[in-house]
């Protein structure tokens, strides 16, 4: 077990003397925390960190603690990005970790579930994609795990409808976030940072790989050095990944009322990548974005009703023209799509007049994703200026629409 000694924190809310005595039960710093922020009554906790510092398991063993030592008719929910993400990150890390417990996993055999009962209280898992799930429905508790990638909104309407306490993990991915303004600043929500070298349990090939990422001469000659890697998910440092391509954005809840130039933009995708549909209002200098659809279409079957029910009957679709066949399926259909016209040059040349605007977006976790992952490639450290085709799939429909309406 990890005692104060063993532990490095950086920045407690509490004095490392307020927290509970170690007498074998904590696991973790995180783990700790959580259990003095309940019982000292603050309404949230906000655990950042470097990739395997345990902060999952702790919140796992955290809802262990509730369940069995504090509640036995309690409301939990566990909220991510989206319902399908909990399938190949949190079902793993409570398989792994209910049994340790002596408790049984409703995830043993991979099943989808929605919820479970654990000593007599009841946890919802849900995914932040679906927000009307969180409008009128009360929790006692509500955990966000990977909060960076949830939208305010969604946090916003459950923490209006929580009774009790609330605490989100991320890793500090990007250098600006609603979570850091709003949440990180308030008196009754605690913060505590950890890294890798706080988990008893990390593996040595786990360790191996993040301590690859630290830019020694070592692993420089090695060529596995990563300056926004290992501050990131080695040092738990908030950071802006080099080269976006959109680097300064604002996010905001809703696409504003009164614009009265709107153009509307798709790229198709099939089954490995997704179809998006947007929404781009135009207002002098202002660009303001908004993700309308995103999701794997195979064929037309599925991209035609994303398409129609997505925007107003009648509007025009400025569409990828490498799909003549959606296309044209579109235009029997009775929709307006029409291929957007390329020609060599033409992503610098679109991502060019978007740039011309200050950009403003309606948050949403697969725009978030987007904005923060779409940069420029690099080899061996230099930067091109050409994009990675990559995270681009909500940029792309956008730039079709920017490309054949904002050129004057």
């Amino acid at each position: 077990m990890m005692n104060n000694s063993q532990s490095k924190f950086q920045n407690p809310t509490a004095p490392l003397d307020e927290y509970p005595d170690d007498d074998g039960q904590w696991i973790s710093p995180n783990l700790k925390h959580l259990v003095w922020s309940l019982n000292k009554k603050y309404a949230g906790a906000i655990l950042e960190g470097s990739s395997r510092s345990i902060k999952t398991w702790s919140s796992i063993d955290f809802i262990i603690y509730i369940c069995s030592c504090v509640e036995t008719n309690a409301t939990i929910k566990i909220i991510k990005e989206t319902y399908n993400s909990f399938k190949t990150t949190l079902y793993d890390d409570f398989n792994r970790r209910l049994p340790m417990a002596g408790l049984r996993s409703p995830f043993a055999n991979r099943q989808d579930v929605s919820q479970f009962k654990l000593y007599g209280n009841t946890i919802h898992l849900l995914g932040a994609d679906t927000e009307t799930k969180f409008h009128g429905s009360a929790c006692d508790y509500f955990w966000i795990n990977e909060w960076l990638d949830v939208p305010q909104s969604v946090v916003d309407q459950t923490e209006m409808r929580c009774r009790k306490f609330f605490w989100g993990d991320y890793n500090p991915k990007t250098s600006d976030h609603y979570v850091y303004n709003k949440y990180g600043s308030r008196p009754d929500v605690t913060f505590l940072k950890t890294t890798f070298r706080d988990n008893p349990f990390i593996s040595d090939s786990e360790k191996r790989k993040i301590l690859s990422f630290e830019p020694t001469q070592h692993n420089i000659q090695q060529g596995t050095a990563d300056d926004y890697m290992w501050n990131v998910y080695g040092l738990g440092l908030r950071s802006a990944p080099e080269g976006l391509i959109f680097q300064h954005v604002t996010w905001i809840q809703a696409f504003p009322s009164n614009i009265e130039k709107i153009y509307y933009g798709s790229d198709i995708g099939k089954t490995n990548s997704p179809s998006t549909v947007v929404r781009v209002g135009v207002d002098g200098d202002k660009l303001y974005l908004e993700k309308l659809a995103y999701g794997p279409t195979p064929s037309p079957n599925e991209y035609i009703p994303m398409v129609r029910q997505s925007v107003p009957p009648g509007s025009v679709v400025w569409s990828d023209s490498a799909e003549p066949g959606y296309i044209s399926e579109c235009r029997r259909a009775g929709l307006k799509v029409l291929g957007v016209h390329k020609f060599p040059g033409s992503i610098n040349f679109g991502i060019a007049l978007m740039k011309k605007y200050k950009i403003f977006i309606v948050d949403s976790p697969e725009f978030r994703k987007e904005q923060s992952n779409y940069k420029y490639r690099t080899i061996n450290g230099i930067k091109l200026d050409e994009p990675i085709d990559d995270f681009n799939h909500i940029f792309d429909g956008i730039r079709y629409a920017v490309m054949s309406n904002c050129r004057g």
